[in-house]
């Protein structure tokens, strides 16, 4: 993840709010960020009072409440009730979005007054004259149909489209009348692109980082569970059990590989395309990512028949990790934004979700150096396909290798990643255009290792990833002794 000065800024209201809940100072000293994050001097905003607002509302964000409660409120609230789960994960800062341009189409110096003029003769609403020997767009008339744009000979008229509009490939976010970003959350799933490309920091995710301090701090038995990206994401040198370390000194009772939950997965999906495809379906779906999930849901519905009926590796880790100790708390640490909503619709299994960025603040509260704690001794159960399932297609290798494994084959294997690219080629398998018989879709264009809650850079992370894969003790799931 690029480390710009939002992303500092988040950063540094997440340890603040984690330093004060372990030192028992929330919510008396909640105040004190506003002096000690700095957002405080007119760098970014209009004048001090504006930007102490806006980092308001990332307080209450990171409380887990909404954007219009004082700060002191939302921490004692955060401190003695439960998550709020009716409130979205991902949501706008209500005072942060006010920069962006208002309008679409802007004519360019590059305007060369044309005799041809096919901009104002292409203009359905006449919105189009000269003035001062250059094309001038009549805002009031304007319906931004772009047709203007299209048959421009120069290229002189320019669409701007805002950040988080753009990176949307569900058309969930669009512009209110008071010109503010808005997310439509029966088309959103959560994946967390509008928040990683808004420039002004203007949307945010909700987090449990004090919730899960608190539960530690209560004494609760709070277990880990550890995503496979999380290799290379704290440094390049660091070792698996310098992090492992790390979570203990903070109060987690124990910590558990995902790829176990990964292995538990391959065997159970393997399972089912055997008895599903071709006897019942032509197809069969990944159910790994649950933005995809919710992609097929929410807008290629005719395909929601076709996803897979097994939990994802968080969930069956968590399901095997409730199974052996039924009195713990579970806490699931991955790169992953909407995995926050998987974990709510899994609430009996999967108590808490943080992405490695929150699980980084909470030891930096606690004044806790990943690099340098001791690389602890733990066993590793995860294969090594396990542990490659964020990597490029590696749900489809591992359950390719488990279906072989079980005497069958995966005839036709098709991989995506990107949500428009998953959309469009899932309409295309309904379509029969496309001929597969396991599809695989990922949300995030590198797959899970460069999702918005990781904290390096997913070229960093997949090489790391990779050598710590081929050092796993066992090479398919088969043969994870939590699959026998």
């Amino acid at each position: 993840m690029e480390l710009t000065a939002v992303v500092q800024l988040r950063r540094m209201v997440l340890e603040h709010l984690a330093r004060y809940t372990w030192n028992d100072q929330l919510p008396e000293h909640v105040y004190d960020i506003l002096q000690e994050v700095r957002e405080d001097t007119p760098r970014y905003r209009c004048c001090v009072y504006k930007e102490r607002a806006v980092l308001k509302n990332r307080i209450n964000m990171a409380l887990g409440q909404t954007c219009d409660l004082n700060i002191i409120e939302a921490a004692k609230l955060t401190l003695n009730t439960p998550e709020r789960k009716d409130l979205p994960v991902i949501d706008v800062l209500p005072v942060a979005c006010d920069q962006c341009p208002i309008e679409t189409y802007f004519v360019t110096d590059a305007c060369r007054h044309c005799i041809t003029h096919k901009c104002m003769d292409n203009c359905p609403k006449k919105a189009i004259s000269l003035y001062q020997n250059r094309a001038f767009i009549d805002r009031t008339k304007c319906v931004e149909c772009g047709r203007c744009k299209s048959v421009c000979p120069y290229g002189a008229i320019l669409e701007i489209r805002r950040p988080c509009v753009r990176a949307c490939a569900l058309g969930a976010v669009s512009v209110n009348e008071d010109k503010k970003a808005v997310i439509d959350h029966e088309k959103c799933v959560e994946c967390g692109a509008c928040r990683s490309a808004c420039p002004f920091g203007a949307i945010d995710e909700r987090s449990n980082i004090v919730r899960v301090i608190m539960e530690i701090k209560k004494g609760r038995r709070v277990i880990a569970m550890v995503a496979p990206s999380a290799a290379g994401q704290f440094g390049f040198k660091v070792e698996a059990g310098q992090f492992y370390s790390a979570l203990k000194a903070a109060g987690f009772a124990d910590v558990v590989e995902v790829a176990v939950g990964a292995d538990i997965t391959s065997v159970k999906e393997a399972e089912e395309y055997l008895e599903k495809v071709p006897a019942k379906q032509q197809v069969m779906t990944s159910s790994c990512c649950p933005a995809f999930v919710n992609l097929i849901r929410k807008h290629v519905p005719e395909m929601a028949d076709k996803i897979s009926e097994t939990p994802s590796p968080m969930v069956s880790c968590g399901e095997l990790v409730k199974k052996l100790h039924p009195d713990v708390l579970t806490v699931f640490i991955g790169p992953c934004i909407a995995k926050k909503s998987e974990g709510r619709q899994y609430s009996d299994v999967i108590d808490y979700v943080m992405t490695f960025e929150e699980i980084d603040c909470m030891l930096k509260g606690k004044d806790i150096s990943i690099e340098q704690q001791p690389a602890e001794d733990y066993e590793r159960d995860g294969s090594s396909l396990g542990l490659g399932f964020p990597l490029y297609a590696g749900v489809t290798a591992a359950v390719k290798a488990t279906v072989e494994a079980k005497g069958g084959q995966v005839e036709q294997a098709h991989y995506a990643a990107g949500l428009d690219n998953c959309r469009g080629d899932l309409e295309q398998v309904s379509k029969g255009a496309l001929n597969c018989s396991y599809f695989e879709g990922m949300a995030c264009p590198n797959g899970c290792i460069d999702g918005p809650g990781a904290v390096a850079d997913f070229r960093i992370s997949k090489v790391a990833l990779t050598k710590y894969a081929a050092a796993a003790p066992v090479q398919q799931a088969v043969d994870d002794k939590h699959t026998k």
